[in-house]
């Protein structure tokens, strides 16, 4: 039996870095690709546990002879593109950097899977942040509602997921899109609020940190495991039809609840350490995602392992230790 050959751009971040273990655990042939930093201690961090069972390349989603240089080197079954500019917040200070990788990356992406290895599965990282504050009338975000985006990271994932479609209709490609909502682990950049919460709590209980400042409190995620969601990702790739499913608990929490109980788990009162500052706040404000994940659920039978206690336990654990 040959192994299969999957090709996961942005392998080196949070969700690439799990999805390479997973698909290595299913005797999968792993390549990635990863974008050159001075900081060689930096750019593959993630993954330098998996140095000797995974294949990395230099490229970049910007430079389409790089994907093409690749594609053709390594042939792959199953495409995943997970990388691009993550971070929302972010999105409004670089907007033309946001733009340029997230949508017109996977363009040059799709572009090279068409020409080079049109046979192969696609799968396009799509983010809940498409929905805006677009909400059905029983408080879920689901494949049907509309898309309203609000900020430039989430109108970039727009076009990436409409590209996605029409080169799917257009060239007969297996090409699909997971719209993922939020998905965290110790993992996580610790600028992500999650993650920052927890790092800087845990800092605090060990008296290394004095307080943490929060943008907006009151906004409402739906917040699951990454491990869980790169298993997603597989079966939505591996799906029969190519097709669109969201990926989510189905629970939602605000930012205040999720402070909250990082703080009590340390035993500690949040309300004597956290503040929230107007600059972290974006311009034009999320306030609520919850997703309906039915369909992903029904049809490929997948349902999280972790709950929103659990992975932020994980966190908290995680960091503990490695501060101690």
């Amino acid at each position: 039996m040959i192994n299969k050959k999957a090709f996961i751009t942005g392998v080196n971040g949070q969700d690439g870095s799990y999805l390479a273990e997973y698909l290595l655990s299913l005797g999968y042939e792993v390549h990635g690709m990863i974008r050159r930093h001075s900081m060689a201690e930096n750019q593959d961090s993630r993954v330098t546990h998996l140095t000797d069972k995974i294949v990395t390349h230099y490229g970049d989603l910007l430079d389409e002879s790089s994907i093409d240089t690749i594609l053709k080197k390594i042939t792959p079954d199953e495409i995943y593109n997970i990388g691009a500019q993550s971070h929302v917040r972010i999105s409004f200070d670089i907007p033309q950097f946001t733009v340029k990788t997230n949508a017109l990356g996977v363009l040059n992406m799709l572009e090279s899977y068409r020409r080079v290895c049109p046979d192969a599965k696609f799968y396009q990282a799509s983010s809940s942040e498409m929905f805006g504050n677009s909400v059905d009338e029983d408080g879920f975000q689901r494949e049907s509602t509309p898309m309203t985006p609000v900020s430039p990271y989430g109108c970039s994932k727009l076009f990436a997921y409409s590209i996605v479609k029409n080169y799917r209709n257009s060239y007969k490609l297996h090409a699909t899109n997971g719209i993922l909502f939020n998905h965290e682990s110790p993992r996580r950049g610790s600028n992500f609020v999650t993650n920052k919460v927890v790092k800087t709590a845990v800092q605090i209980k060990l008296g290394l940190s004095k307080n943490l400042e929060l943008g907006n409190m009151d906004t409402y995620r739906d917040w699951g495991h990454s491990k869980d969601y790169v298993k997603a990702m597989h079966m939505i790739l591996n799906h029969e039809k190519p097709d669109d499913f969201v990926v989510s608990t189905m629970i939602t929490h605000s930012v205040r609840e999720m402070t909250d109980y990082v703080f009590k788990k340390l035993d500690l009162n949040y309300k004597d350490y956290v503040s929230e500052n107007i600059i972290l706040k974006r311009p034009e404000e999320l306030k609520y995602l919850k997703g309906d994940s039915t369909k992903t659920r029904t049809i490929l039978g997948w349902k999280p392992e972790y709950t929103f206690e659990s992975m932020l336990d994980e966190m908290i654990e995680y960091w503990l230790d490695k501060f101690n």
